[in-house]
């Protein structure tokens, strides 16, 4: 046999700017990201929810395409999409993107520009990663889980056949812009969001972040703009360091070290039918984790005691019915979770533990009884942590 082999390498170029009022007429960023030569024809996705609860975002949108119509064309008013999971789990939001795209010759130098939460920007992407083999995207990222975390990423992906993110792509956007303003209509439970996967990044790579997130927990408690604003900062930078450095942008191999907390999280999320939130979610997959590392020596009782503690004080409940839900008596259907965590990646299992506060390792083997020991262990500080009014 004969075998013609060549090594291609592709450079990327992953870019988060940071403003307030990206919208705002006299602000430039937008116009400089979109227009490195004009025109550019440019279509935008909003979700609904968040248009509703700031009903001027949609002409503020409008307006400033058109004070810069030498430079952009946007080339209808903005779309409406749902965000949430709900988003993740049709194909038809992304049918009816591509549709949008095909009828407003969105090329691949033309630019679909996607605002909204990490649940939408993630569909927007999967159509912009799928339309003429990759349109640009644009992410204006509006949580502050998808500011820290999911927005500032190389995924996109779809929920199928019962499982997270079965479907998707690993695309870079084309720039992520996180405006802080956009943040501030959110609920509480959205708000708090974001602070889990900025524990999970310190936890995993960052000690001198965790002690810094411990130290503002009152004012992340109180939605203080500038501590918020810190966190989402270090969070996103941790994130785009790893994606830049860490050797396996593209997850080739079986490790995906970010997702400390997520092989129980996001069975949680399909066992509840979301009613624990990802943020909620994940929450509960780094206490599980914590625990499990402490009880298998590698974490000491201290450090996860922090972990727990923090992690409670910001406002998350550590423990869901739905951990312990059953096919018999000895078999949980969140140990499912290993398994399609395996087979999401391929090869091993591999999973991040903590072998002290800023260290993750990667252990291939869980044992279920550690695992249902520590679920044990949150489900009694749970009933611990109750009000006496609760019974």
């Amino acid at each position: 046999m004969t075998v013609i082999e060549r090594s291609i390498r592709v450079d990327w170029r992953l870019r988060v700017f940071f403003t307030e009022d990206v919208f705002a007429p006299a602000n430039p960023l937008l116009r400089e990201v979109l227009a490195e030569t004009a025109p550019r024809r440019v279509l935008v996705v909003l979700e609904d929810s968040l248009a509703q609860a700031q009903p001027d975002l949609e002409d503020a949108v409008t307006a400033y395409f058109r004070g810069h119509a030498g430079n952009i064309h946007l080339t209808r008013p903005p779309l409406f999409a749902p965000g949430g999971e709900r988003a993740k789990n049709s194909q038809t939001i992304v049918n009816d993107l591509l549709s949008q795209l095909h009828r407003h010759h969105i090329d691949r130098h033309s630019y679909l520009v996607a605002i909204g939460g990490g649940a939408l920007l993630d569909v927007a992407g999967f159509a912009a990663a799928t339309a003429h083999r990759g349109v640009r995207l644009v992410r204006i990222p509006t949580t502050t889980l998808s500011q820290a975390d999911s927005g500032v990423g190389v995924k996109n992906g779809l929920n199928a056949f019962g499982q997270k993110n079965f479907m998707g792509t690993f695309t870079p956007p084309f720039a992520v812009i996180n405006d802080f303003k956009l943040l501030a209509t959110l609920a509480p439970r959205e708000r708090r969001a974001g602070f889990v996967e900025a524990i999970k990044v310190a936890c995993i790579r960052d000690a001198a972040f965790f002690d810094e997130i411990e130290a503002a927990a009152d004012r992340l408690v109180a939605f203080e703009p500038a501590a918020i604003r810190r966190i989402i900062h270090r969070c996103a930078e941790l994130h785009l360091d790893h994606i830049a450095t860490g050797g396996d942008p593209f997850e080739y191999g079986s490790a995906r070290p970010l997702d400390f907390g997520h092989w129980a999280a996001h069975k949680l999320e399909m066992l509840s039918r979301f009613r624990v939130s990802h943020g909620e979610a994940v929450a509960i997959g780094i206490a599980m984790d914590v625990l499990y590392s402490r009880n298998l020596g590698w974490l000491d009782a201290r450090s996860a005691d922090r972990i727990l503690n923090l992690l409670e004080q910001l406002g998350f409940t550590l423990f869901a019915t739905e951990l312990l839900n059953d096919v018999m008596c000895d078999h949980f259907h969140i140990l499912e979770g290993l398994e399609e965590f395996r087979l999401h990646l391929g090869g091993q299992l591999t999973v991040t533990l903590l072998r002290g506060l800023g260290h993750g390792e990667e252990t291939h083997e869980m044992r279920p009884d550690l695992i249902l020991s520590a679920i044990q262990e949150l489900r009694a500080r749970a009933v611990k942590n109750e009000p006496p009014d609760s019974y």
